[in-house]
């Protein structure tokens, strides 16, 4: 929870002084600052889960996890999105721990138990990560609150309340708890939400954006996620997100990417990012401020269903390769996504040929680069167009250029740079005769080749 900075350190201080004798109440927090709790349900368990993918969780190790905590009286329970996938009948990919155990309090215990843990780091904001059973591992992280926010770190407290702890996370959907006796805890109906696929901010919704600006990503993310309907917003949440979005300029580009991708890769992503276009985050995540959607519109209606590559996605927003550099610069992309980019940009036009295929052949086989990962870029341009050549391609396997350095040595071309260039020289020659020429007929080649690229030189030395 956010609290006005004029005062937040002073804030911070006294309730420190408070939770060093007390313990962190709803009440005592809510009567001091006077904040405003969301309705919520006065009983938080909502339902006892008996479903095969929540008994499947209950491995030898949780059991092993949860066992130390009940001997030392400590409640834990699995936090988040866990319980979000099982109540959705989803078998989780990992499970997040929610504590009312301090750190000090798990790492005694764990201590004590001779149980390893692994990245104390966590400690400051709460987590602990045991290693259980010399087998897994588990972030077990203590109720929190987050006392002083600005938009992309938090200075938080540690409380025993539940209610608080999930009122700091960011959606209805996110802040439920699941008891190891399969209860659910719902503070903030994210059940109701789940059901009606309905994504909503806990409480304010620029409050919880405010304490953490990308949560405006995680809002579209959890969308293309939950929601059956494309295009289903609350207009106040998207009205909100626009006169946030400024503040994802202080967000890394690594943690944006994270999150824009998952939304391109993901359920209605064409229509979540025209939605994102339109609320004006374009130039805070890398995109061109002036983007027009039509071509994205487009794309996304005729190729769509090809699960096109989160990159080939975002290109239909860009118009110039320096959008691309621009892109990469802001989000910090991987080489092969910045040259992908860079690629589709270059080569998403026609080309027009008798056999609609060997232009992209030639590409693959041209490149000075990898032919397998141009390969995959011309794979991905043919999803962009829809191509009816796209399993054609898929299908063929690049042909073998039957030169070697071995050869070319025998046949008088010295070794070194001028091999490579005569090499790669020989090869665009054999791709223009659609892999046609022999051996010796691309041998004959070689004296033509070499005398261009003599002169070639005498020229740039001149």
């Amino acid at each position: 929870m956010i609290i006005c900075r004029k005062f937040a350190l002073h804030s911070l201080k006294t309730l420190k002084r408070h939770c060093s004798n007390q313990v962190l109440t709803t009440e005592y927090y809510i009567n001091k600052f006077k904040m405003k709790v969301p309705k919520s349900r006065e009983n938080p368990v909502i339902l006892k889960l008996e479903s095969p993918e929540f008994h499947s969780i209950l491995s030898e190790d949780v059991k092993t996890l949860v066992g130390l905590f009940q001997k030392y009286n400590h409640e834990i329970r699995i936090a988040g999105g866990a319980v979000r996938d099982l109540l959705m009948g989803i078998q989780p990919k990992d499970l997040d721990f929610a504590t009312t155990a301090t750190p000090t309090e798990m790492k005694k215990m764990f201590e004590t138990e001779n149980v390893r843990m692994i990245n104390a780091n966590g400690e400051k904001h709460g987590t602990v990560t045991p290693r259980i059973n010399d087998n897994e591992n588990f972030e077990v992280t203590t109720l929190r609150i987050d006392v002083v926010t600005d938009g992309r770190h938090a200075e938080v407290l540690f409380t025993t309340d539940w209610l608080l702890d999930a009122l700091r996370r960011d959606l209805t959907i996110n802040s439920m708890f699941l008891g190891l006796d399969g209860s659910v805890y719902d503070y903030f109906f994210g059940y109701d939400d789940l059901k009606k696929r309905r994504v909503a901010f806990v409480g304010s919704a620029e409050k919880r954006i405010q304490e953490d600006y990308l949560r405006i990503l995680r809002y579209f993310r959890f969308y293309g996620r939950i929601s059956d309907k494309p295009n289903n917003h609350e207009p106040e949440t998207l009205q909100t997100i626009k006169n946030n979005a400024e503040g994802l300029s202080n967000i890394s580009g690594e943690r944006i990417w994270t999150e824009v991708k998952k939304i391109a890769e993901g359920n209605s992503a064409g229509e979540l990012l025209e939605v994102i276009t339109q609320c004006e985050l374009g130039p805070y995540i890398g995109l061109p401020s002036n983007c027009s959607t039509e071509e994205l519109k487009r794309v996304w209606a005729q190729s769509g269903h090809l699960s096109l590559n989160a990159i080939t996605l975002l290109s239909t927003l860009l118009s110039t390769l320096d959008d691309a550099i621009n892109l990469n610069a802001r989000l910090k992309l991987s080489a092969f996504e910045r040259d992908l980019a860079i690629f589709v940009i270059e080569h998403r036009g026609p080309k027009l040929h008798p056999k609609p295929l060997l232009p992209y052949q030639q590409l693959v086989v041209k490149t000075k680069s990898k032919p397998l990962v141009v390969r995959q870029y011309v794979i991905e341009v043919l999803k962009y167009n829809n191509s009816p050549y796209l399993e054609d391609f898929q299908k063929w396997e690049i042909p073998t250029f039957p030169i070697g350095g071995a050869l070319l040595k025998q046949n008088g071309v010295e070794s070194g740079r001028m091999m490579g260039q005569v090499l790669h020289e020989l090869k665009n020659i054999w791709a223009d005769s659609e892999f046609m020429l022999s051996t010796e007929e691309i041998l004959k080649h070689i004296p033509n080749v070499t005398e261009k690229l003599a002169q070639r030189k005498r020229k740039d030395i001149s």
